[in-house]
């Protein structure tokens, strides 16, 4: 049974502990306060939650911080970059701002990538940082099980992630390499504006949805295009 490892018990932290037991992972839930992780462990009351300092949460197979970069994720992790080499390292993170309005990264870069760059040797994939809070708590929306977008350019990392979280009650979609994390952040970013200001935040998500197309198959209109006509890829 793998292990997993938390960094934080904040609504992230404690959601996604209580998800990955769920899926049959042994948890530890880690706190800078180990008596809070106690108090939270106690109040879940589900089988597989061990509550554990941060030191104790990093000897797990995989490790998850759940905290932001503005609140100084990569220096809060510092301390474990020897330990956490070669382990998977599940990067949650999205680089907002104190009120979500907007990123403190640039567009060339993901809060996923950052934590690459600063410990080249993790294995970093990114995960779940499409899904607002509120949605474990109520993962379906009338029936419908919606994604989550998992990146990384380490491949066998991936497929380890994918594996483990398989009995979750999302659809994990393989969004390619790590810097495709760029687009889920602003993605989620823009999500966060349109559920405030349609009345859903945080009670959103994604699905990517499609059909099997073959070309010529489906273009009702391929009759009145001609060359000359012009129009482009088809």
């Amino acid at each position: 049974m793998k292990t997993v490892g938390i960094l934080g018990t904040g609504r992230m932290g404690v959601r996604l502990a209580e998800a990955f037991a769920k899926a049959g992972a042994r948890v530890l839930l880690g706190s800078r306060d180990p008596r809070r992780a106690e108090r939270i462990v106690e109040g879940l009351n589900v089988p597989g939650i061990t509550p554990a300092s941060y030191q104790q949460a990093a000897q797990a197979d995989l490790v998850l911080p759940a905290m932001f970069l503005r609140d100084g994720m990569i220096e809060t992790l510092q301390p474990y970059r020897t330990h956490l080499a070669g382990k998977i390292v599940i990067d949650i993170s999205n680089p907002f701002n104190a009120d979500y309005t907007d990123f403190i990264l640039p567009w060339d870069t993901s809060g996923a990538e950052e934590l690459q760059r600063h410990f080249p040797e993790w294995r970093i994939v990114g995960a779940f940082k499409n899904v607002w809070w509120e949605v474990f708590d109520a993962p379906t929306f009338d029936g419908t099980v919606t994604d989550v977008f998992v990146v990384g350019d380490d491949n066998a990392a991936k497929q380890d992630f994918l594996t483990i979280v398989q009995p979750m009650p999302f659809r994990f979609v393989d969004a390619g390499r790590l810097a495709n994390a760029r687009v889920i952040e602003r993605m989620t970013l823009l999500s966060g504006e349109l559920g405030q200001r349609y009345g859903y935040f945080p009670r959103m998500n994604y699905r990517f949805v499609g059909e099997p197309w073959t070309p010529g198959s489906a273009d009702r209109y391929s009759h009145l295009i001609t060359p000359a006509m012009g129009g482009g890829p088809r």
